[in-house]
């Protein structure tokens, strides 16, 4: 079909510290959930309602999974951006079972880290330590830390 398109963009929080796994090929693969929320005020009675939306997020990209594995835990602000794919597996009582999935994967993926909740009590950890700014990294695993900061380079032009 011409003219179609396949993508996802998502911001929301980390429900769980992301999980890494091998593959039979021995690869890495990472698969992280992600909550989304919108609130909103009821007309009717004025109380503020909140809804969650829970997505899983399958990571393929070695470079991607890097930076997973050393600057994501549970609770972090996080952009996704990849495609929808959903596929069938069947469970141990022989039941066929559908999951929805974003997969971030080819060079078109993206993972943005917006920011975390305060890590002061984890002292000595390498997350406390990494810089929290806004740290972005491309599918092709490049990692910029303050990507978007202005640089200070004496260039003539």
């Amino acid at each position: 079909m011409a003219g179609s398109m396949n993508r996802v963009t998502l911001i929301g929080n980390l429900g769980q510290d992301p999980e890494i796994r091998i593959t039979q090929s021995g690869g890495k693969v990472a698969s992280m959930s992600l909550a989304t929320s919108e609130s909103w005020t009821d007309k009717h009675s004025g109380d503020r309602q909140e809804r969650t939306e829970w997505h899983r997020i399958v990571v393929w990209n070695e470079g991607l999974i890097g930076v997973i594995e050393k600057y994501c835990a549970k609770g972090d602000k996080v952009l996704v951006e990849g495609t929808l794919r959903t596929r069938k597996w069947v469970d141990q009582n022989e039941n066929e079972r559908y999951t929805t999935e974003i997969v971030l994967s080819g060079y078109d993926s993206q993972l943005i880290l917006l920011g975390s909740p305060d890590r002061a009590g984890q002292q000595g950890s390498e997350r406390a330590a990494a810089p929290r700014q806004r740290e972005t990294a491309g599918a092709t695993g490049g990692f910029t830390p303050g990507a978007g900061a202005d640089l200070d380079d004496e260039i003539p032009f």
